[in-house]
């Protein structure tokens, strides 16, 4: 078996592992339990038409001749493709992430509910509302002299035990026409007291799922996973048997 793929928070939550071809999501429901011992890793292929098309190429999670680059992610009202594509109402929005960490971001407006979640964002505002992806690029581009427009792993981590700073964000957001605000509970407030500890398992009962953060609960620990970050991994059944870190809560 081979972990090929993952839904983050927004689409279902779910490990899509492959077997002899076939292909099976692992749902990621709190309480369930979760019991993989990782292998080698390597390039996970391709799943196309429900079928796991397997790889063996070293690189991870895929190599060259299997990875997919969306342009539109680089696009900054310049289109980089033949011929522009975007012609729907897309959607310019404000992420936070506890607890003062303030991302702006593009999507389609139809999308737009989904894909926050998929970042695993705590707080939202929709600012603006454009007829295409161009417009939406050249708008986020400008706003991102003053706001980030990414956020890296660690600090999606720490967002996972804190709390949105409410002046900061009233604040970030006065500048802007706001058209529609969001928040969001992934069910992980009375789960993680504290920070998680980052690492790469796949067994341990799930707590929960922040956009592409898998929390699961080891041996008296709370852990962080990137998905990403198990993609490629050869799985058996059965739980992890390396050492792995301990939070300082595990010893009281």
């Amino acid at each position: 078996m081979q972990l090929v793929g993952y839904e983050p928070s927004g689409r279902g939550s779910a490990l899509v592992v492959g077997d002899g071809g076939s292909v099976e999501r692992q749902l990621l429901e709190p309480g369930d339990s979760l019991a993989y011992a990782l292998g080698s890793r390597h390039c996970a292929g391709t799943v196309h038409d429900g079928e796991h098309r397997p790889c063996d190429r070293p690189s991870a999670p895929y190599c060259e001749y299997h990875t997919s680059t969306w342009v539109c992610a680089r696009c900054t009202g310049t289109c980089l493709k033949d011929e522009m594509d975007c012609y729907q109402d897309h959607a310019v929005y404000i992420a936070a992430f506890a607890p003062d960490t303030f991302k702006i971001g593009v999507t389609k407006l139809r999308r737009l509910e989904t894909r926050l979640r998929e970042q695993g964002a705590d707080r939202a505002a929709h600012v603006h509302t454009v007829s295409n992806g161009r417009i939406a690029r050249e708008i986020e581009a400008e706003i991102a002299q003053r706001l980030v427009d990414r956020v890296r792993m660690p600090t999606k981590i720490a967002s996972i035990a804190a709390t949105v700073d409410e002046d900061a964000w009233d604040a970030t957001l006065e500048e802007f026409e706001v058209i529609d605000r969001f928040a969001f509970d992934y069910g992980l407030e009375g789960e993680c007291a504290s920070q998680p500890v980052p690492e790469t398992i796949a067994a341990g009962t799930v707590a929960g799922v922040k956009g592409r953060l898998l929390v699961l609960e080891n041996g008296g620990t709370t852990y962080a996973v990137d998905m990403r970050d198990l993609v490629g991994y050869d799985v058996t059944a059965g739980t992890t048997d390396r050492p792995l870190q301990s939070s300082l809560g595990s010893f009281g």
